[in-house]
């Protein structure tokens, strides 16, 4: 089986700490929603891991957003910006 040829990795940026805090929801509660370890919601959200698709997908169903919503790569800019203009 060959190996699929891979580029540069370029960065995932995410909205999860947003995303839960609008909701109320812990890193504990994420995780058993999405099935995974609270340490890798911690990952995610420092950006020291990247999700994959199948989780991804898991993450964005509990937030009932789509993908892009949710994931993106360009940093996403705080609503604060948008309100407030700074």
């Amino acid at each position: 089986m060959s190996r699929a040829r891979q580029g540069p990795t370029r960065r995932i940026h995410n909205r999860i700490p947003v995303l839960r805090a609008e909701r109320g929801m812990t890193r504990v509660g994420l995780a058993q929603a999405v099935e995974v370890n609270p340490q890798t919601i911690g990952a995610l959200e420092r950006g020291d891991h990247y999700p994959s698709l199948d989780l991804a997908m898991r993450i964005c169903e509990v937030f009932g957003l789509p993908v892009e919503a949710v994931f993106g790569r360009e940093p996403f800019e705080p609503l604060s910006t948008r309100v407030y203009g700074g």
